[in-house]
């Protein structure tokens, strides 16, 4: 059982901590939606054919060293895998486990 005075100042110690650092949060939300934006509309782009990074940083119109970064953290976590290559680049497919990019 909580005593109810602990719980008290525990909401009031959150409460104050959110006040001090609302915009911290705020920036950091911003980041994390932009990030899953990104995401998506990287894994849109293999969602039926893979793809190199030059292909699809040009579909995107992103730079390639950022595609690179996000595929990177993909096939880390099995998100992506390389489906061949074309030419010295990889191709890069998205895995049955991905989920970023379904419609709906």
């Amino acid at each position: 059982m909580t005593n109810p005075k602990i719980a008290k100042e525990r909401t009031e110690k959150l409460k104050k901590l959110r006040g001090e650092y609302a915009e911290s949060v705020e920036r950091m939300q911003g980041i994390l939606k932009d990030q899953k934006h990104i995401q998506k509309i990287i894994c849109q782009s293999i969602r039926d054919t893979a793809k190199t990074v030059p292909e699809i940083a040009e579909e995107i119109s992103m730079p390639t060293h950022q595609v690179l970064w996000y595929l990177a953290a993909f096939k880390k976590y099995d998100l992506v895998i390389e489906d061949g290559m074309c030419g010295e680049y990889p191709l890069y497919r998205r895995t049955r486990r991905n989920t970023y990019g379904n419609p709906g």
